[in-house]
């Protein structure tokens, strides 16, 4: 079973390769670094809220739509 990190680094993943985007140009839209988006992507880093927050601002999309069960 994955864990919530999984899921969420999963879905962040599954929308920037929708967009075409390179985790570089997500990082940059999101204020994050490019490594750390990789570690989210990954389901290594255990983002906050905040974090959460912003990677979804840089997608226009709501929260919810990272956990879609």
């Amino acid at each position: 079973m994955k864990t919530v990190q999984q899921r969420f680094g999963a879905q962040v993943r599954k929308l920037r390769h929708a967009r075409s985007w390179s985790q570089e140009q997500l990082a940059e839209r999101a204020g994050l670094h490019w490594t750390y988006v990789g570690g989210v992507e990954r389901g290594e880093r255990n983002p906050t809220l905040l974090v959460m927050a912003r990677i979804a601002k840089a997608f226009g999309i709501p929260i919810r739509d990272f956990f879609p069960d």
